[in-house]
């Protein structure tokens, strides 16, 4: 299996990086992550002023996929994500998430991480779900931030894009130039303090090329569900650009008419905020693996 060590970092998804390896469709890669500090810290008494901000969201990679070619899709399935540390670390500061404003000034904190569990102030334990936050390819146009999503992937921040999650993602470039990072430990819905409990770590994903499968990417399959992603300057378009996918998807998939794909999605489906915190904002719509069983619908 390809390693990619974590000193080979991009800050921007960009047709233009060059591919640290080449693998064929259907192999397993192992990505080693930085934390999304680019592990600047070690404690909390790290200096906040100290920080070098150009190093935030590091991506490790990209990889080349053998056969990707654009109007592809890529298939990334998430085998295993581990934690390489005893803690995570989280900042807070003026101007900073979704109430920075009132904070007064910066503060940095790290987390112990203890038999699966965080422990949080107040005594709170939670359990770990490590999480994906940047996951992406090369855009066809102009590079963007590792800390911006957009419709190539990116900093999406979806709390459901753990292991056992399937990631879809559209082929913009020869060879895709998939890349990943930004772990998480736990994080919840809006990452509403800007970061959620920030680790390195190592992630283990299959590559696989898909042939003519249109998909309204980006996409997800869990057990439990379908998902479309969507990313726009605000939550309003994000969410109504996750839906409308959902629901084009619905009916270019099934028997249903678009009217009935969106009746049958107001009642069974669920749409849900990823993050508030980023360039742009990002939504996704479920989308019951029941109900889309009873449609006939197979996305995997």
């Amino acid at each position: 299996m390809e390693r990619i060590p974590r000193t080979h970092v991009v800050y921007a998804m960009s047709r233009d990086n060059s591919p640290v390896a080449k693998i064929a469709s259907g192999s397993d890669v192992c990505f080693e992550t930085c934390d999304c500090f680019e592990d600047q810290i070690a404690s909390e008494h790290a200096a906040f002023t100290e920080l070098d901000w150009n190093r935030i969201n590091p991506a490790t990679g990209p990889v080349y996929v053998q056969d990707a070619q654009p109007g592809d899709v890529l298939r990334v399935e998430i085998k295993r994500i581990t934690p390489r540390s005893h803690q995570a670390v989280m900042v807070t500061a003026p101007g900073l998430g979704v109430i920075g404003d009132e904070l007064q000034q910066p503060q940095i904190s790290t987390v112990p991480l203890e038999e699966g569990f965080a422990l949080l102030p107040g005594g709170v334990r939670w359990p770990l779900k490590p999480m994906i936050g940047v996951i992406g390819v090369a855009p066809a146009g102009e590079a963007v931030p590792c800390g911006t999503p957009d419709a190539h992937g990116g900093n999406m921040d979806c709390k459901i894009i753990t292991e056992g999650c399937t990631l879809w993602l559209p082929v913009n470039v020869e060879g895709a130039l998939f890349a990943l990072g930004d772990l998480h430990a736990a994080m919840g819905d809006g990452e509403v303090s800007v970061c959620g409990l920030e680790i390195p770590g190592e992630v283990v994903v299959n590559l696989t090329v898909v042939k003519n499968r249109p998909l309204p990417t980006p996409m997800m399959s869990t057990k439990e569900a379908l998902y479309t992603l969507a990313s726009a300057k605000t939550l309003d378009e994000a969410a109504q650009l996750a839906t409308r996918n959902m629901a084009h998807f619905v009916a270019n998939n099934s028997t249903v008419t678009l009217a009935d794909a969106i009746n049958l999605m107001s009642i069974t489906g669920d749409l849900q905020i990823c993050q508030v915190v980023d360039p742009l904002k990002t939504c996704r719509f479920a989308l019951p693996r029941s109900v889309a069983a009873q449609l006939n619908i197979q996305l995997d």
